[in-house]
Parts: C-alpha cells; sequence; structure tokens
C-alpha cells in the first residue's frame, strides 16, 4: 500500500503536534506512524508522519500553512523509490552490493546509471543491465571532467546521487547542483590516517576498532551531516589485508544503511548534523 510522508520542521511553540494530527483528521487521513523531536540549542521542531488516504495535496499544504509558524519546512512525499545514480571508482564492494540489492528489490530506489572514471566496474554494471558510463580524467581539467559528468547525470535527471567509492574530490560548483542529495562513504580513520593505505597505517598503530561513515556532501571535505556509522573490532591476530576485508564489510552495510533512511525521507538535515527518524 502507497504511504504518504510529511516531513515538518520550524521554529517550536506549543502545540505543534495537536495542530499538524488535527489537519489530517479534518482531512480524513489516518496517521500510520509519527515521531517528533525538539532541537533545544536552536528551539526548532522536527516531524516526520506516514499517513494514508486520499487527500488534495493544494489544499492539505494550505490548512498546514495556516497553523504552522512563518518559518515552516514542509515537504509532503510518499514512499515510492527514488530515482539514483551511483558515482564509483575502481573499489567493487559497495557498488556491487547495491547493485545486488537493487536486483531483489531490497533497495528503494530506481539504479539508472552507474558513472565512473574508470571502466574498470563496466563488466559488473552490464550483468545488471544497468547503463554505464566512463568518463576519464586523462587530458582534462578538473572543472572539464566534473562538466562532462554532470552533462550524463542530467540526462537522467536524478533525485540523489550515490559515493559508492568514488575517489575524486567534489567541487563546491558541483555539489551545489545537488545541495544534501549526495550520499558518501568511507572509512572512519579520518583524519587520523589520511592518504593511501588507511588499513596498513591501522595495522602497523595497532588499532582496536575500524569502522565506516556515511554522509551527505558538502563544500568541507568529508565533513558533512552525518547519516549513518559502525565500527567493529578487530585486534593483533589479523593482518593489514584482514582488517581491509572487514572495513571494505563496515563501509557496504553502512552506507545501505544511509541509503534506507535517505530514500525513506527519515532524514531531516539541520545545520551541519542529521535528525534521524527511524
Amino acid at each position: 500500500m502507497m504511504t504518504h510522508i510529511l516531513l515538518i520542521n520550524c521554529p517550536d511553540q506549543r502545540g505543534l503536534v495537536h495542530q499538524i494530527t488535527g489537519i489530517l483528521y479534518i482531512h480524513n487521513l489516518n496517521v500510520i506512524s509519527n515521531g517528533e523531536f525538539v532541537e533545544k540549542s536552536s528551539n526548532h521542531f522536527f516531524m516526520r508522519t506516514e499517513f494514508s488516504g486520499e487527500f488534495s495535496q493544494e489544499a492539505l499544504l494550505k490548512d498546514l500553512k495556516a497553523v504552522l509558524p512563518e518559518k515552516v519546512s514542509i515537504k509532503l512525499t510518499d514512499s515510492s523509490k527514488k530515482d539514483i545514480v551511483i558515482l564509483a571508482t575502481k573499489e567493487h564492494h559497495c557498488l556491487s552490493d547495491l547493485l545486488i540489492r537493487y536486483t531483489f528489490n531490497e533497495l528503494n530506489a530506481n539504479v539508472l546509471a552507474v558513472v565512473s572514471n574508470y571502466d574498470v566496474l563496466e563488466e559488473l554494471t552490464g550483468k545488471f543491465n544497468i547503463p554505464f558510463h566512463c568518463v576519464s580524467p586523462e587530458g582534462m581539467s578538473r572543472e572539464e571532467h566534473e562538466e562532462a559528468v554532470l552533462d550524463i547525470i542530467r540526462q537522467y535527471n536524478p533525485e540523489f546521487l550515490v559515493l559508492a567509492k568514488y575517489m575524486r574530490i567534489l567541487s563546491s560548483g558541483f555539489v551545489s547542483h545537488f545541495p544534501n542529495r549526495i550520499v558518501n562513504i568511507h572509512h572512519s580513520f579520518l583524519p587520523a590516517f589520511i592518504g593511501a593505505n588507511p588499513y596498513a597505517q591501522a595495522y602497523e598503530r595497532g588499532v582496536k576498532i575500524i569502522g565506516a561513515t556515511a554522509h551527505f556532501v558538502n563544500n568541507d571535505l568529508d565533513q558533512g551531516p552525518i547519516i549513518a556509522q559502525n565500527v567493529i573490532p578487530v585486534d593483533h591476530t589479523q593482518s593489514a589485508k584482514e582488517m581491509a576485508q572487514a572495513g571494505r564489510d563496515v563501509e557496504k552495510n553502512v552506507l545501505a544503511k544511509s541509503l534506507r533512511l535517505v530514500l525513506g525521507d527519515h532524514v531531516f538535515v539541520h545545520l551541519n548534523k542529521t535528525i534521524i527518524f527511524d
């Protein structure tokens, strides 16, 4: 059954939950689930409501705006699949995991295409009958390469981009086309172990936990609002290679969880952090 999702955030004031659910009741809509939260430091209210029933979107939004504060953000969506384009480079683990989930209807998305700066993953992507585009940066400036990638992405008009170990730093100009609509995954050693071979560095330091972070991309490298994280224990008996494999497993699971949250409209972005109703 198709359900509808109402996302509201605004300055907090008394009676907001009563007013919002009252409007839904007046429109003869049935609330299936509801979550609300007030960020006390900024006195900001967030509410996510799933509901069912037939309604006029224009009339519902008009009635909601009439009872809510002037500085309100209202998003009305539904549980249908979101269109995404995946960007990847050479590592297959995140891409292959997403494509398998997509094939077996475990990803609330339509994977429209895969774009890469190498052709390494073309054969893999072809097994799933998904268009693959290779845009080599050789002989191009950063700006020229990004514009070529954007030209391809524009053909598909996706709602979200997913960086499945896409190993190029995106410029602020590129990111500006997709505010809070690019999801990235990376290991959680940053900023301690930067550069190549972070797991070798971790092995040499004898780390006891490894993990991954999924976040929205903004202009600050790997510092956008965090969506999901996880860690697992490791010990001295594991080689750098074994740690890297364990890290890849964490990365793909954290990325999948973050997409479940984002594609299911469970996430609000507030300042540089997320408010998540899961």
